[in-house]
C-alpha cells in the first residue's frame, strides 16, 4: 500500500499542497507549527475514524479558508480517494473512491494504516479508552470489518443507554432490539480483538531480542466466553438493566475491556517501565503488526511515524531506518531537524515543510 499523490485543500494551515512521494520512506522535516504533522493527520483520514488527533472536523478546516477541507490521494493501484467536509455542512464528513459517495468505513478496503504520535508515549500509563482505541486501531488495519461493528456497537450502545433514561421506563421490546444489536456487534468486536491480540502476542513472544523492547500482549477487564460471546453479553445486558440505568451508563461489554502490555524480557508490566522502554515496546509492537499485516493482506500497511527520530539514540534510530527499509512498504516520518535523518536510505523522498509550504529538502 502507498500513495502515489496527496492533495491538500484547506486543511489545518495548508491552503493548498501537493506531494508526489516515493513508495518507500517519506520525511517531513520543520520547524515545530510547520505543518509536518497535520500532513500526517490528513493521511490518517484516508482510513475510518476520526484520524490521529481525534479531532472535530471543524477544527481542521483552515483558519482562513472557506469553511470545509479536501484530501484527495492517488493510490499505487491507481484507486482514487478522497474525504473532506463542504462549508455549508462543516461537520459532515463525505468520503469518495473512483469519484464515487462512500462510506468511511469502505476506505479500510482499500487503504491500510497505522500511526506513532508523541501523545501515545502515555499509553501505558493512562486510562483505558486509549488502549482500547490503540488496540481497534491494529484490528481494523487486519480486518476492515472491524469498523462496522465497532460503529454499529456503540450507536446501539448510546440509544440503550438514553432508553433505559426513560423516566416512565424503557419499552422492553426496543430495548431488547438494541441489546440484540449490541450482542451481535459487540461479540464480532471482542472476538476481532481477541484474534489480532493472540496473533500479535504469538508474533512477539517468537521474536529474538533486538534494539526494540518485546512486548507481551494480554486483554483483560470485560472478557466474554469465546464459544458463545453473543450470548453472554446478551445474558449480561439483559441482567444488568437495573445496575446500568442507576449508573447512567453500560457496565458490561467490550467497551469495558482493555489491553494488558508487558516487556517480556523484564517480565514487568509496561506501566512500570522507562519512558524509553515504554517507547521502545510501543514501537517494536506496531513494526510486529506491520509485519502481521502485511501477512494477513497481502501487503504492508502504510505507517505514519510523528517525531519518532527525536526520542531514539543513535544505535536504534539506524536500527529503526534499516528495519523500515528492509521491510518495505511506504512510512512517512517527521522531525524538527533533517539531522537525525541523515543515517536513513539515500533513496527517501525528503521534504522540507515551512508555514503549510513545501519544498524538495536539500541534499
Amino acid at each position: 500500500m502507498a500513495v502515489r499523490r496527496l492533495a491538500l485543500s484547506d486543511f489545518r494551515n495548508h491552503a493548498d499542497a501537493l506531494i508526489a512521494p516515493g513508495p518507500g520512506l517519506v520525511i517531513l522535516s520543520g520547524e515545530n507549527g510547520a505543518g509536518k504533522t497535520n500532513i500526517l493527520e490528513a493521511l490518517s483520514l484516508l482510513a475510518p475514524g476520526r484520524g490521529l488527533r481525534g479531532a472535530t472536523l471543524s477544527d481542521m478546516a483552515r483558519g482562513q479558508g472557506p469553511g470545509g477541507f479536501a484530501i484527495h490521494a492517488r493510490l499505487a493501484d491507481e484507486v482514487e480517494i478522497g474525504t473532506g467536509t463542504s462549508p455549508t455542512a462543516p461537520e459532515r464528513r463525505q468520503v469518495r473512491i473512483n469519484g464515487g459517495d462512500a462510506t468511511a468505513a469502505a476506505l479500510g478496503e482499500r487503504l491500510s494504516l497505522l500511526w506513532l504520535t508523541p501523545a501515545m508515549d502515555r499509553l501505558f500509563t493512562e486510562g483505558a479508552s486509549g488502549r482500547r482505541r490503540f488496540l481497534d486501531r491494529l484490528v481494523l488495519a487486519r480486518e476492515p470489518t472491524h469498523a462496522h461493528h465497532a460503529s454499529r456497537y456503540e450507536a446501539a450502545m448510546r440509544a440503550r443507554n438514553k432508553l433505559l433514561a426513560e423516566p416512565d421506563g424503557a419499552d422492553p421490546g426496543w430495548l431488547a432490539a438494541l441489546e440484540a444489536g449490541m450482542a451481535e456487534h459487540g461479540a464480532a468486536v471482542a472476538e476481532a480483538r481477541g484474534r489480532t491480540v493472540d496473533a500479535l502476542a504469538a508474533r512477539l513472544h517468537d521474536q529474538p531480542a533486538g534494539p526494540f523492547a518485546r512486548a507481551g500482549l494480554a486483554l483483560t477487564g470485560w472478557l466474554a466466553p469465546a464459544d458463545d460471546a453473543g450470548s453472554a453479553l446478551a445474558d449480561a445486558l439483559r441482567a444488568g438493566r437495573g445496575r446500568d440505568a442507576a449508573a447512567g451508563r453500560t457496565l458490561a461489554g467490550p467497551h469495558r475491556s482493555d489491553l494488558a502490555v508487558t516487556h517480556l524480557d523484564k517480565a514487568q508490566p509496561a506501566e512500570l517501565c522507562s519512558t524509553g522502554e515504554q517507547k521502545a515496546l510501543l514501537l517494536g509492537l506496531l513494526l510486529a503488526h506491520a509485519d502481521l499485516v502485511a501477512e494477513h493482506r497481502g501487503s504492508r500497511p502504510i505507517l505514519l511515524l510523528d517525531e519518532v527520530a527525536a526520542h531514539l539514540d543513535p544505535l536504534r534510530r539506524a536500527a529503526l531506518f534499516d528495519r523500515l527499509d528492509r521491510a518495505g512498504g511506504q512510512v512517512w516520518m517527521t522531525g524538527t531537524e533533517p539531522a537525525p535523518f541523515a543515517v536513513a536510505p539515500a533513496h527517501a523522498t525528503r521534504i522540507t515543510v515551512a508555514d503549510g509550504l513545501l519544498a524538495p529538502a536539500p541534499g
